[in-house]
């Protein structure tokens, strides 16, 4: 049963999952804290909120009224983004990739891709054909 369980946990994809999941969810906090702290006193130097604390460049609308496109949160919500995909990659799916490669090479198998033969190219498989049809072109 714990061997079952165990070869359940290390197909792959569970693994990698389930670790982004949980690590991105406890690592965006720390990341939105990082960008409400550094990102957006940086974009504040060029916008200053409005009053309802929107940041981003004000427009006037055809009726007279401010108008604010808030770059602030989206700037955010992108640099949290790439920040926690980094992380996660970087810290769980990198080393998690090069332990089952390691794995696998103790284990003695081998990269299939690098025991298949080389595709010709498309400029091989004119010349192929055009070879073919020469040669039906003779016989006839």
């Amino acid at each position: 049963m714990i061997k079952g369980f165990k070869e359940f946990i290390l197909r792959g994809n569970v693994i990698d999952l389930a670790v982004a999941v949980v690590i991105g969810a406890a690592f965006t906090a720390v990341v939105n804290a990082i960008v409400t702290a550094l990102i957006n006193p940086l974009i504040e130097i060029f916008y200053v909120p409005n009053e309802s604390g929107e940041v981003g460049p004000t427009f006037t609308g055809i009726y007279g009224q401010q108008v604010v496109f808030p770059l602030g949160g989206l700037l955010t919500a992108i640099i949290s983004f790439f920040a926690v995909a980094l992380v996660v990659y970087l810290v769980f799916v990198y080393p998690m990739n090069r332990w089952k490669a390691l794995a696998a090479a103790r284990a003695g198998v081998k990269d299939s891709a690098a025991d298949e033969p080389k595709l010709p190219t498309e400029q091989e498989l004119l010349v192929q054909i055009r070879d073919l049809l020469e040669r039906q072109n003779d016989k006839a």
